[in-house]
């Protein structure tokens, strides 16, 4: 009997143990989908796609949020069947429903061009000196029409920084609808009622304004410090309150009123955390600018990148991989860093929760996800 009971005894250890190891694998596997489901990834040209493309097989391989369509991502002949081929291909072999997005919001930032059969659009400055909010809705509704067509369900629009400083590249490529706060709002607010429509989710950016800024964050160091007023914050306001940011866009900007610590306002925590989500009252996704950016690859390694934008309150990191090949990022090496900086409690398991939460609710307010 004696035996038997330790028999009995030994199995039930092995079984604890072997629960336990399954119950720690689970849970490591949930992490990773978690953390996967937070990353939204550029592919290769449409050519390299469609035959064998690497990026898109490890995009099969994880359960990435989504990924990114840029113009290199549009065929030459028959654009628009082939994007749609894309894009189908995507959300077939995704193992959750993905975010497709595209900065589409007009003029020189439009990646549907009319050299490849889309129709013409206009810049958010030409419509905001026509100052006509019907004329905003009806251009804002055949880009939204045409997205829903493609089954692309982002757009990373509208830019409602406000055209304070006339020479920096967000004025000078005609991306701001103007100065005033008030006409940055309404038109904003026409231009997402026409995405509404089509349960295409937009964007606002790049929070907290970088409308004032003297020099780019594609390419260095940007402090917006002396230049960045207040009234930059009112449209998000305003639509925040009007339930209309169905997702806001981080800029790489460092601005010293709001953070003394020199951080980019996608790293900063003063930014995201206590400033959109505290004082604004934000409770929606916050999407990074693209985190291959100047204004942080050349300041910050990607692991403390990963780290310092997690915990100030970002939940979908871009990595658009516009880069040379050798500069590229793969979705495993960013997996990786991010879970183990979770293991070694340099990311709380609840932030990963909390993004994990607004990025499913999100994903099911347009049914991609029940």
């Amino acid at each position: 009997m004696k035996i038997i009971r330790v028999a009995k005894l030994s199995i039930l250890i092995i079984l604890f143990f072997c629960t336990e190891s399954l119950s720690r694998n689970y849970q490591y596997d949930s992490l990773k989908i978690k953390i996967s489901q937070m990353l939204i990834f550029g592919i290769q040209d449409v050519q390299k796609v469609l035959d064998a493309d690497s990026m898109l097989e490890a995009y099969a391989n994880n359960h990435l949020g989504g990924i990114i369509l840029f113009e290199k991502n549009v065929a030459k002949k028959r654009s628009k069947n082939h994007l749609k081929v894309l894009v189908d291909e995507i959300q077939r072999i995704s193992k959750i429903p993905s975010f497709v997005a595209i900065d589409e919001e007009g003029g020189k930032v439009n990646r549907l061009k009319p050299v490849y059969g889309f129709h013409e659009t206009k810049s958010a400055r030409y419509l905001g000196n026509l100052n006509n909010l019907d004329s905003t809705y009806h251009y804002a509704k055949l880009t939204s029409d045409l997205l829903k067509e493609l089954g692309i369900n982002i757009n990373f629009a509208p830019n409602i920084d406000l055209g304070i400083n006339e020479e920096n590249f967000i004025n000078t490529a005609e991306r701001t609808f103007g100065r005033d706060s008030d006409k940055v709002y309404f038109h904003a607010r026409n231009f997402i009622k026409a995405h509404e429509e089509n349960d295409i989710i937009t964007v606002l950016k790049h929070f907290p304004g970088h409308g004032s800024s003297s020099t780019d964050t594609h390419k260095e160091f940007t402090d917006i410090t002396e230049s960045w007023v207040v009234e930059e914050l009112y449209p998000y306001h305003k639509l925040i309150k009007e339930e209309k940011a169905y997702g806001v866009m981080t800029s790489h900007v460092v601005n010293n009123k709001i953070d003394d610590k020199n951080l980019p306002a996608t790293l900063s925590e003063k930014v995201i955390d206590k400033l959109l989500r505290e004082f604004l009252d934000y409770d929606g996704v916050v999407f990074s600018d693209d985190m291959q950016m100047g204004a942080i690859t050349k300041y910050y390694g990607l692991d403390e990148a990963l780290s310092l934008s997690i915990n100030a309150g970002v939940d979908v990191l871009i990595f658009s991989n516009n880069q040379l090949y050798k500069d590229m990022v793969t979705p495993d090496q960013v997996i990786n860093s991010i879970e183990e900086s979770v293991r070694r409690g340099e990311i709380s398991l609840l932030r990963i929760e909390e993004s994990f939460r607004r990025i499913q609710k999100l994903k099911k307010k347009i049914g991609l996800i029940n």
